[in-house]
């Protein structure tokens, strides 16, 4: 079957390389006489107005509150269908029974594992999230579903976030703009997207009742920017609550991110859900803006309906949730149940999307002896060593996971592109972290099997090279818990030095979502590699990069500091927090979700590093990483062209060349970082404001030309409560990482 999928693959390839060049035409398209861009949604206005004069209070009132697990009522009397919804946002969850999280079963709902966020981000593409949410769209609808619970766009503050794997970036603009793709991706394939999780959920202990608090600054600066981008320019029809409170209110019933800025600022036109369980008030929640109550209707169901006859609720603000409802019913068509789930969701098209963004996501971090790409006519004996070289990443942990048609894992990736050319054998090395380790509360940072070690080092000694596969696996990186550090599990760093002892060429590719402590790694590895949770595609994009099939592009979508305790949030003691009597343990807080049944309780998370996430500390503060925002390698050398700058009433406009030195082909991500020379408020050293991802042919040069208009330059005026942007001289630093600027050329931002 795998030979089959592989051809299939390739096959698809003219095709997936046509789709991304043709001209795409967005939901949110559609102007105005004035020339602003309108929502899709607001085409049925007069059809909608005319189903809500017929409907009963208690037919609209259904609609505010789960049906089963993953769908929420229509109207069956007038013809409308209920909403079904897929979780999760890197591929599309199995069948579940109505009233548990259990699976039916089902022989067709096998789906395509997708490289998960952090994964997409390394692209540093809007063109792949595009073909990415163009295939979760495909597979949803093939499924019956109407709108994909993603994607996860929120800030990476912390390194130990649970669901760093599964949020994008630590810069708003990178977030932002791929948010907008995978939006649009799926929008423009007759499904709605649900962005997540609005607002400030950048940790997983204590999420059920956490309150983030912030300046106004960081919130529209960095926290709010990505859903922002994809609302405005990407007309996103669904928008999921977040669990935690921002400055003192529930996310489900925060009048000032749902109405205020969701709506009346952003002209959002469709729908907020709550996260499973998120809701905490009725009156609150659906007068702030709230439309569904998930899964169930302890609020907004029986409570409701009395609030209404009690005064309390007006039949106005109902009906406004029900219009807004109806707009995305209206706008996403549903699927006959009988033509749900009759054909396997995963074809060869989406396969192959999740093979073409897998290969661009592999992030070369360091090849000091030109060790990479791997030379088969030297190499005949090929050790890889290290049990998530076998383990599968599509499920695990706590929240959504992938039941995969397949998995190719970096084993059987290289295997497959090897074939008889070199002997590949596999030793386990280490044990990974089990889901029933995890339940019994043992920790997964222990030494490793010494017996593990004995078969690993003596299959080390025998080889010409070694590929160490170190990193997490799913139950380490989880949603309901955010980790107590980024070191790497299972004594792996002990069993590197023993293989370094008896064979120091060694390549240790690293499999997580998140960044980890690779000091240990950095001494005894020549060329280091991440490979993230990288989908059903992941070992054989893995392996073509190894033996230098394809030239790695990938770039770090967040930094890795050198120790844990750099990041701002930790070096400021704002996090970890710690409740009294509560247990200092790895996984204390799995599934805190329903922490409202344990009584009412309050912890505040002091945003105190302000607009200073991630590269924009480190490099202000003049921190040092171990590897920097941005940062990739490649086989190739890029050579950066003296560039030319223009500022009009428009923007500023930067051109370029780049030129590719090498004898590969091979794609580079330039990036445009923007420093002040004086500023009348507080900035960061430098920051991002646009990148582009191109591809060049071996010894060609490319022209490059980005267009920054002045709204990019602006920062949120607390004295205004606006964006503003303040004129003056900028210098734009252009180059391969936040880190490695290869050309400066001054600016005027008018």
């Amino acid at each position: 079957m795998k030979n089959s999928i592989l051809s299939d693959i390739i096959l698809s390839a003219f095709f997936f390389a046509l789709a991304i060049l043709l001209p795409r035409q967005a939901f949110s398209s559609n102007l105005t006489e004035s020339g602003k861009k309108q929502s899709a949604l607001m085409k049925y206005e007069d059809k909608i107005t005319e189903i809500i004069s017929k409907m009963t209070i208690e037919e609209k009132v259904a609609m505010l509150h789960g049906k089963h697990m993953f769908s929420s009522e229509g109207v069956p009397r007038l013809g409308i269908a209920d909403i079904e919804y897929a979780d999760g946002p890197f591929g599309i969850r199995e069948e579940m029974e109505h009233h548990s999280w259990k699976s039916i079963g089902l022989a067709t709902d096998s789906a395509t594992f997708f490289p998960t966020g952090s994964a997409l981000a390394a692209t540093w593409s809007r063109d792949y999230a595009y073909q990415y949410g163009k295939g979760m769209a495909i597979e949803a609808r093939l499924r019956g579903k109407d709108m994909i619970l993603g994607p996860a766009i929120n800030i990476q503050r912390i390194p130990t976030g649970g669901r760093t794997y599964e949020y994008m970036s630590e810069d708003p603009l990178l977030s932002g703009e791929l948010a907008v793709g995978y939006t649009l991706g799926v929008q423009d394939n007759e499904t709605a997207v649900c962005l997540k999780h609005y607002a400030v959920n950048n940790q997983e202990n204590y999420r059920g009742f956490v309150d983030a608090r912030l300046s106004e600054r960081a919130l529209h600066e960095i926290y709010l920017k990505p859903f922002e981008m994809a609302v405005r320019e990407a007309d996103a029809y669904g928008v999921m609550a977040a669990y935690n409170k921002v400055n003192g209110y529930w996310c489900s019933e925060n009048y000032e991110l749902e109405n205020k800025i969701l709506r009346q600022t952003w002209g959002f036109k469709g729908i907020v859900i709550s996260d499973w369980g998120g809701t905490h008030s009725t009156v609150g929640a659906v007068t702030a803006g709230l439309n569904v109550e998930m899964p169930g209707q302890r609020y907004l169901g029986q409570a409701l309906l009395d609030s209404l006859k009690s005064g309390a609720v007006s039949e106005s603000i109902i009906d406004e949730r029900v219009r807004e409802i109806l707009r995305v019913r209206y706008a996403v068509k549903p699927v006959p149940a009988e033509e749900a789930n009759k054909l396997m969701a995963s074809q060869p098209e989406q396969q192959h999307i999740a093979y073409e963004v897998a290969k661009r996501a592999v992030v070369l971090l360091k090849n000091d002896k030109k060790q990479l790409p791997l030379n088969l006519k030297k190499i005949k004996k090929i050790a890889v060593i290290g049990e998530n070289a076998v383990e599968t990443q599509a499920d695990g942990g706590v929240g959504a996971g992938v039941k995969a048609l397949y998995e190719i894992t970096p084993l059987q990736g290289i295997m497959n592109r090897v074939g008889n050319r070199a002997v590949v054998k596999y030793a386990q090395g280490y044990k990974d972290f089990t889901k029933e380790e995890k339940r019994s509360g043992v920790s997964p940072y222990c030494e490793p099997d010494p017996q593990m070690m004995v078969e690993a080092v003596a299959l080390a000694k025998e080889s010409d090279v070694v590929i160490f596969v170190a990193g997490n696996n799913r139950e380490i990186e989880s949603e309901g818990s955010d980790r107590t550090t980024i070191a790497l599990p299972a004594g792996q760093d002990m069993l590197l030095a023993r293989l370094a002892e008896v064979n120091q060429n060694i390549v240790t590719v690293v499999v997580t979502g998140a960044p980890a402590d690779l000091k240990e790694v950095n001494k005894f590895s020549p060329a280091v590699l991440v490979s993230w949770f990288n989908g059903s595609e992941g070992g054989n994009a893995l392996a073509d990069i190894l033996l230098g099939n394809v030239n790695p592009s990938g770039k770090l979508p967040f930094t890795f500091p050198v120790n844990l305790e750099d990041n701002p949030a930790y070096k400021l003691g704002v996090y970890p927090q710690q409740l009294e009597g509560e247990k200092d343990d790895v996984f204390v807080n799995l599934v805190n979700r329903d922490q409202r049944r344990r009584g009412e309780r309050h912890l505040e998370a002091d945003y105190k590093e302000d607009i200073l996430v991630g590269y924009r500390w480190y490099d202000t503060r003049n921190v040092p990483v171990l590897y920097p925002f941005g940062h990739g390698l490649s086989y190739s050398i890029f050579k950066y062209g003296k560039p030319s700058v223009t500022s009009t009433t428009d923007g500023v406009r930067v051109s370029f060349t780049v030129k590719n030195a090498g004898k590969q082909d091979a794609e580079e991500v330039v990036q445009v970082y923007a420093a002040r020379k004086q500023s009348m408020i507080e900035r960061p050293q430098k920051e991002l404001k646009s990148f582009k991802r191109i591809a060049i042919k071996a010894g060609a040069t490319e022209n490059v030309e980005l267009m920054m208009p002045h709204s990019v330059f602006s920062h949120w005026d607390e004295q205004t409560h606006d964006w503003a942007v303040e004129p003056g001289a900028i210098t734009l630093l252009i180059g391969s990482s936040s880190q490695d600027i290869r050309q400066t050329i001054d600016a005027e931002v008018k």
